[in-house]
C-alpha cells in the first residue's frame, strides 16, 4: 500500500494482488505481495510488461525472475525510500540534541551570571546572615545546574541509542542493496563496486589482483529438462561453493544469470588457476538430488576463465580476459579451466 492510495483503492489492489499469486501459484512473500500489488495497480507498464511476458508463458514464474523484476522495477524504490525515513530519522534527532546542547549552553550562561552575581555580593559582607542567604541562593544555583546536566545527559544517552539503532539499520539497507537475492552472495552492483575499489588499490600500492568469471554449463538445458526451480537451487548451490572457497577479502558474485564472478585481491595468477580448478572439481564432483523427490539428477560442470590485472589497463579490459578465458573453456569442451596465459598461447 502506498500513500497515495485511499483504504478502499489499497484493498482493492491487495485482493487482486493475493488472488493472482493464489492462481500462479507465487508464494505470499513480502516482495511478490509488493510486485504483484503493485501490478494490479497498473501504475508502471514497464512491470506490467515483464510479469505479462511471464504469464504468457506457464512455468517462468520462478523465484530467481521474480526476483529480478522485483529488483529492477520495486528494489531501488524501496531502498530509496528506507534511506529518505532513515535520513528524516537522523535529521530529528540531530534536531532533539542540538536543542538540548543549545539549552544547556543558556542554562550554563545563566548559571555563570548568577555565580558572578553571588559572588560580589559576598564583597564587604559580614553578616554571617546576610552570608548566609548568599550561600544559599549559590547552593539553589547549582543544584539546578546539577539537575539541567543530568537532564542533558539523559536526553544524549536516548539520542545515542537511537542514533545506534538507525546506523544498524542503514547497515541492513546497505547490506541488501548489495546482496543477490536468490542466491544471498554479492550481487553484480556490488561486484562492479568492489572491483573499481580493488582496481583503485592496486593503481596507488601495486601489487597482484585476479578475476575470476565462471558459468554453469547447459544451464538452459537443465532448467528445461528438471524445471526452473531445481534451476534455483543449482544456482544456490554453485554460490554456496564459491562463498566457502574465498577468502574474508575476497568477493564471490552473482554476475548475472547463470554467470558468477570471484574477485582476489593479493593474490597472483597460479594460486587464483588453483582456486578455480579446486571450485570445478568440487562442483563437477558433486551429485545433485531434487529438493522435494530425492530423486538423482546428476552433476553440473562449470567453464572458468582467469586473469590477471596489468598496471594501466581499463576494468573493462581486465574483465574481457577473464571473459574471454571463460569462453574459451566453453569452446574447448566445457568442464575446465582456462587462464589469460593460455589465451596469449592461442593468439600467439
Amino acid at each position: 500500500m502506498t500513500l497515495a492510495d485511499d483504504l478502499t483503492t489499497a484493498a482493492a489492489y491487495s485482493s487482486a494482488a493475493m488472488r493472482l499469486m493464489g492462481e500462479q501459484g507465487v508464494p505470499a512473500t513480502p516482495q511478490n505481495y509488493a510486485l504483484w500489488y503493485a501490478y494490479s495497480s497498473k501504475k508502471n507498464p514497464e512491470l506490467n510488461k515483464a510479469l505479462d511476458a511471464l504469464l504468457s508463458h506457464p512455468g517462468a514464474l520462478v523465484a530467481s525472475t521474480l526476483s529480478e523484476i522485483y529488483e529492477k522495477f520495486l528494489g531501488q524504490q524501496q531502498r530509496d525510500l528506507a534511506v529518505f525515513e532513515a535520513g528524516q530519522d537522523l535529521t530529528s534527532m540531530l534536531d532533539d540534541v542540538l536543542s538540548a546542547v543549545s539549552q544547556a549552553n543558556d542554562d550554563a550562561e545563566e548559571f555563570s551570571t548568577a555565580l558572578a552575581d553571588s559572588v560580589g555580593s559576598l564583597d564587604g559582607l559580614t553578616d554571617p546572615k546576610a552570608i548566609g542567604r548568599v550561600v544559599k541562593v549559590l547552593a539553589e544555583n547549582t543544584q539546578k545546574m546539577i539537575e539541567q546536566n543530568a537532564s542533558l545527559q539523559e536526553k544524549l544517552e536516548v539520542s545515542s541509542q537511537e542514533v545506534a539503532t538507525l546506523k544498524e539499520n542503514l547497515v541492513d539497507v546497505q547490506k541488501e542493496a548489495m546482496t543477490d537475492g536468490l542466491t544471498g552472495i554479492a550481487n553484480r552492483k556490488c561486484f562492479d563496486i568492489s572491483l573499481r575499489r580493488e582496481v583503485e588499490r592496486v593503481t596507488k600500492n601495486p601489487g597482484p589482483l585476479c578475476l575470476i568469471l565462471t558459468d554453469i554449463d547447459h544451464f538452459k538445458n537443465f532448467n528445461d529438462t528438471h524445471g526452473h526451480q531445481t534451476g534455483d537451487h543449482v544456482l544456490r548451490f554453485v554460490a554456496t561453493m564459491l562463498q566457502r572457497s574465498v577468502k574474508s577479502v575476497d568477493t564471490a558474485a552473482r554476475y548475472g544469470g547463470e554467470e558468477f564472478a570471484v574477485i582476489l585481491p593479493n593474490t597472483e595468477l597460479d594460486t587464483a588457476m588453483a582456486l578455480a580448478e579446486s571450485v570445478r572439481a568440487m562442483v563437477a564432483g558433486k551429485r545433485l538430488r531434487k529438493k522435494q523427490t530425492g530423486a538423482d539428477i546428476g552433476s553440473i560442470t562449470l567453464s572458468l576463465g582467469v586473469a590477471k590485472f596489468r598496471t594501466g589497463e581499463s576494468i573493462a579490459a581486465f574483465v574481457k580476459r577473464a571473459d574471454d578465458g571463460l569462453y574459451q573453456a566453453k569452446r574447448s569442451g566445457r568442464n575446465q579451466v582456462v587462464a589469460e596465459t593460455e589465451l596469449d598461447a592461442v593468439a600467439d
